[in-house]
């Protein structure tokens, strides 16, 4: 079945927080796709509510076994299904963790630049961030991990907690096996918890696949949860569902009274049967959408090279979000995005929302059809012809 990415949708009218815009303009921002998810999800939707009962609904044994053969067959990782415990999403799993495996006052690390959502879970719980900046080659436009940094950070006796992404959120670095086994040996040294936001790991778009973090060695996930989600993969982030994947057993006992207590572990009607039918069926769909996001990244890097020599693209392989680096045009990306914004109707996340060397930097997201991806460069040529008069 070959499927449809090339339909523009009219979300204005559908409560998306993405499309709460003004007319004429074009949001390529938050982190959903416009496009409309595999037709087997859809249907098994329909299923579940023309049964017309909306009660309490609980994980069953096909849904462990869905996920479990997921990751053995797209990514050739095992996970045992008495690993798993649902949760209503990443964030809310990882808020419930920070406030469980931690105390008020205690550090929790992240690498930047990085996800900006997660800095609220930390601080909002009077936690500190504590961030070890990840090394950036202005050459090669390419980030690599402060080693002697990190450890430092970890070594100190206030940090409990380590957040990561994997792959890495904006840049979308999927990060080699030994640099995972690195991180988590370095954790684990130093008595540090490590949980691992894997809700991107589906979408690597060239290169070498992920690695998922539970798939290494028992003696390096000891300290080890993992969170994986079909929100991104498939479109579905509306119906709020992810699963802890957590292969040691004292760790898991812990996790489970962390989800119960913040009552994050109760799904809704809709997130059982999609999460099934999107493992058991889609697939084709995700490969297929895969090659299409892949296309309009090859579009958006050749009309960057012809056009606007004054930006740089970096070469991150995952996720439909592009990290791309602004600094010889401005070091205010936030002045730079709402001039975007103002001169054309582009809307795009200025870097500053992901800390670290932000400022110097913009992310866009390409999961659209290419007529939109298509006007949306021909907006932003346009915004930085006009920037050098607007200073």
């Amino acid at each position: 079945m070959k499927y449809d990415f090339d339909t523009i949708l009219d979300r204005r009218a559908t409560n998306s927080e993405k499309w709460r815009t003004k007319d004429g303009e074009l949001p390529l921002t938050i982190a959903d796709m416009d496009f409309k998810t595999a037709a087997e999800i859809t249907a098994a939707m329909k299923k579940k509510i023309d049964q017309g009962a909306f009660g309490y609904e609980y994980p069953t044994k096909e849904y462990y076994e869905a996920v479990a053969d997921w990751y053995q067959s797209e990514h050739h990782a095992h996970a045992e299904t008495d690993w798993m415990r649902f949760t209503t999403g990443v964030i809310p799993a990882l808020t419930a963790s920070v406030h469980h495996f931690s105390h008020e006052g205690d550090n929790v690390l992240l690498m930047e630049p990085f996800y900006n959502t997660f800095y609220n879970s930390i601080i909002n719980s009077g936690r500190h961030v504590i961030a070890s900046q990840q090394l950036y080659d202005t050459a090669t436009h390419t980030y690599q991990v402060d080693w002697y940094d990190l450890e430092d950070k970890l070594a100190n006796s206030l940090t409990t907690l380590m957040i990561l992404c994997n792959p890495h959120n904006p840049t979308g670095y999927v990060w080699t096996k030994d640099e995972l086994g690195r991180i988590l040996s370095l954790a684990k040294r130093h008595g540090v918890i490590v949980i691992s936001d894997e809700i991107h790991g589906d979408l690597v778009l060239e290169g070498a696949d992920y690695t998922p973090a539970f798939s290494l060695p028992n003696d390096l996930t000891t300290n080890l949860i993992t969170l994986v989600s079909t929100s991104k993969t498939f479109n579905l982030a509306a119906l709020h569902s992810a699963t802890g994947i957590v292969p040691n057993p004292i760790l898991r006992e812990r996790f489970d009274r962390a989800i119960n207590k913040y009552e994050v572990a109760e799904p809704n009607l809709l997130a059982i049967p999609t999460t099934i039918a999107a493992y058991r069926h889609g697939a084709d769909w995700l490969h297929q959408l895969k090659d299409y996001v892949r296309g309009n990244k090859e579009y958006v890097a050749g009309f960057i090279k012809q056009n606007l020599p004054e930006l740089q693209l970096v070469p991150g392989t995952a996720t439909y979000l592009l990290w791309i680096d602004t600094s010889a045009l401005s070091d205010d990306s936030q002045q730079l995005a709402n001039f975007i914004r103002k001169d054309t109707g582009l809307i795009i996340n200025p870097g500053t929302y992901y800390h670290g060397n932000g400022a110097g930097f913009i992310r866009i997201n390409i999961a659209y059809p290419r007529k939109q991806i298509e006007d949306g460069m021909k907006r932003l040529a346009k915004a930085i012809a006009d920037f050098p008069n607007a200073k």
